[in-house]
């Protein structure tokens, strides 16, 4: 089957699927809305811009209301009269960060945005409005200019009420506001002793310090000249504005920010999942890990199937194939298609087989092969041949060296041993990061967990040198979940700990083992053959070159050595354009692209998968 299963599309359907729910304003109020949109981003480049490049003295004063007016003037001279500028124009960097987070949710014409636009900006405009009746405002064109640009804003808000129907994200409020409380006293307690240490005045009080450089926090224009006793070099004023964005930018994750590790799926929920994988988990090798706790389910109107998936900025994310039943998928990709457009979420499917792939692109998704799933039939599994040699020695030269493996189910194993085995696996992981998502269960030891399989390996020594965790598939299949080894054990462990695996599936009853999944395996098995075109030939020379950080080449070499049958995965989207933004979200879903943890204060109470 070729990789674009968009084919299989009706006509018509795509079409539906893209369309946001709910009523439009037409070609004007769509318009409207991407003023808007264009407007801020407009201004978060103006408001940087005058904090880089401030070398005349433009000053600026924000209102009681949190808005500004704008005073130019010459040094020596009388003011000539007062200016105002335009909504969110504060020549100050978090001005710049606010504009742009609604760029953002203003963009996925998110309800929340519109209305917290339209509360700051709407009575910022009658204020402005009020000013051009008195002479000292009247007089400068510029303020004219500023109150039409904001009630042009406010009014392509109005327009524009329609677009904008997307229910908001989750969000942690507790946790923004501990966030932002902590980071005005971080940042404020650095920017005071700052100015304390660049203040070009005498006899200025701490009180004095801390209110310039709260001021100096909102603008870098003249709002903190007010305070008479304070004279800080230009440089540090920006540093201290720099400081407060930064803060303010933490708070908008932490409000914001995906959930990983936090259990989001409810006991009910995984309750029903386990009974589906009872009856259908023989289907997909990956059906078992949608009970990582840190996904969401969404189920078929008949409960009979479900989805499973996490939100990764702005991502609805899922993995695999849906849940349950084939016939009742339909019902569960729809539904939760339908929560992606009622939030304004970019749908996703990772790893998703050919026939899953099949079904979701009768709903609109298109779809390009991933890479291949590496799957070893027990029936059909030998060491005997030429094709084996490298891995029939690999295995002899260990079980010489002493290395034994031991097998058994989890629910086999003593809590004590568990614990142990637990504590060397963290011990031994590669980096502080668990990786994994789509294809890792995010947890080892829990007790629901009874029927995964783990393989321990010792030395001649009788000591602890790797482990191998398995997860069931269906009653007969086995999934690679964990793979953790000692760094000085001996080479070739891990195909030794496979390989028994395989000559002794019959003890488990096990007929199919699912191995490693390869990223791009076709490029690398065709693109080094005669007569390979340019096009493979350099995408193979450039997956090549990235292999040397991010083993793309390794995983698959290691997969083919046990000459498995491939299955392809595929990844599905809705829009070609998404493409970067779903390779973003599922590196950081997967854990290869990480961000600093908030302080431990504020991080949500951790599930215990996590």
């Amino acid at each position: 089957m070729p990789a674009q299963l968009s084919a299989l599309i009706p006509s018509g359907v795509s079409a539906a699927l893209r369309a946001p729910t709910g009523a439009s304003g037409g070609a004007l109020s769509r318009r409207a809305a991407d003023f808007t949109v264009w407007y801020l981003r407009v201004i978060a480049l103006l408001n940087i811009v005058a904090v880089m490049s401030l070398p005349f003295r433009q000053e600026v004063d924000e209102h009681n209301n949190g808005r500004i007016t704008l005073h130019l003037h010459r040094q020596h001279a009388h003011h000539s009269g007062q200016f105002f500028t335009p909504y969110l124009a504060t020549a100050g960097l978090v001005s710049a960060a606010l504009a742009i987070f609604f760029v953002l949710v203003m963009r996925r014409r998110k309800r929340a945005a519109w209305v917290v636009n339209l509360l700051l900006s709407a009575p910022l405009f009658v204020l402005y409005v009020l000013a051009l009746t008195q002479p000292e405002y009247r007089a400068h064109a510029f303020n004219w200019v500023s109150a039409a640009v904001t009630g042009l804003f406010v009014a392509a808000l109005l327009i524009s009420r329609r677009e904008f129907i997307a229910v908001g994200d989750p969000s942690n409020p507790k946790t923004a506001l501990a966030v932002g409380a902590g980071g005005v006293l971080v940042t404020g307690g650095l920017g005071t002793l700052l100015v304390h240490a660049t203040n070009k005045l005498p006899g200025a009080t701490l009180p004095d310090e801390i209110a310039y450089t709260l001021l100096r926090g909102v603008s870098v224009g003249p709002l903190a000249d007010h305070v008479t006793a304070v004279h800080a070099p230009r440089w540090a004023d920006i540093i201290i504005n720099l400081l407060l964005a930064a803060a303010f930018c933490l708070v908008l994750y932490a409000g914001f920010r995906s959930p990983r590790g936090r259990r989001l799926l409810s006991t009910e929920d995984e309750t029903k999942l386990r009974c589906l994988l009872d009856k259908h988990g023989a289907r997909d090798s990956l059906g078992y890990f949608a009970l990582r706790r840190d996904k969401m389910a969404i189920f078929s109107p008949t409960g009979k199937s479900a989805v499973t998936y996490r939100v990764v900025g702005g991502v609805s994310l899922a993995s695999g194939d849906p849940i349950g039943d084939p016939e009742a998928w339909p019902g569960a990709i729809d539904a939760w298609l339908t929560e992606a457009r009622q939030h304004a979420w970019t749908p996703a499917v990772m790893g998703a087989s050919e026939e899953a792939g099949t079904v979701y692109a009768r709903h609109g998704l298109d779809a390009l092969e991933l890479g291949d799933e590496a799957i070893v039939d027990i029936a059909d599994f030998t060491l005997e041949g030429r094709a084996m040699r490298v891995v029939r020695q690999a295995h002899n030269r260990v079980r010489r060296a002493g290395y034994t493996v031991r097998i058994r189910r989890h629910e086999d194993i003593p809590a004590d041993e568990m614990a142990l085995l637990m504590e060397r696996a963290d011990h031994w992981r590669d980096g502080a990061t668990e990786r994994g998502f789509s294809m890792a269960l995010g947890r080892l030891g829990d007790p629901a967990d009874g029927r995964c399989v783990m393989l321990e390996c010792r030395d001649a020594n009788d000591t602890p040198r790797a482990l191998l965790s398995f997860v069931p598939w269906g009653e007969q299949g086995l999934s690679l979940d964990l793979m953790r080894r000692d760094r000085d054990s001996e080479n070739g462990l891990m195909e030794f700990m496979v390989v028994e695996l395989l000559l002794r599936a019959a003890e488990l009853d096990v007929k199919r083992v699912s191995l490693n999944f390869a990223m791009f395996r076709s490029v690398f098995e065709r693109g080094s053959r005669l007569g390979a075109g340019p096009v493979l030939r350099l995408w193979h020379a450039t997956l090549t070159f990235f292999s040397r950080w991010w083993q793309i080449e390794s995983l698959y070499r290691a997969n083919a050595k046990y000459r498995p049958v491939w299955e392809p995965r595929y990844i599905l989207f809705a829009k070609t354009s998404d493409l970067p933004r779903i390779g973003l979200a599922s590196a950081r879903a997967e854990g290869f692209l990480t961000v600093p943890p908030l302080p431990s204060f504020s991080r949500p109470k951790q599930a215990e998968d996590s």
